[in-house]
């Protein structure tokens, strides 16, 4: 009986602890929107801060749904070699898969 005890506040806190990641992202995605639909001028550093934050708050969320980060970052390869292979537009027009892809594997070293 006492593990069930032990267990229960577990899975209540992973919940509450997943809804409020999945907050946090939609927070800093609508404040993306926000900055860009506004007619002020945004600083890089803003803009880099919420991206920064949507990126964090994903490998949290991912780690909470039983992923390791080990996996999300596998996809997130493959997704990148994928868009280069079927010549996505972004990586047609601006090379922006291969920059990342060069950037990934640099970081790594």
């Amino acid at each position: 009986m006492r593990m069930e005890s032990v267990r229960e506040p577990d899975i209540a806190r992973n919940l509450k602890l997943i809804e409020w990641l999945k907050s946090e992202i939609l927070t800093s995605v609508a404040e993306i929107f926000r900055m860009l639909t506004s007619s002020a001028r945004v600083s890089q550093d803003r803009i880099a801060d919420c991206l920064a934050s949507i990126i964090v708050g994903s490998y949290l969320l991912g780690r909470r749904l039983g992923l390791n980060y080990g996996a999300i970052e596998q996809k997130i390869a493959n997704k990148i070699r994928l868009g280069i292979l079927e010549e996505h537009d972004v990586e047609t027009n601006y090379g922006d898969l291969t920059e990342l892809n060069q950037h990934i594997k640099a970081y790594r070293e």
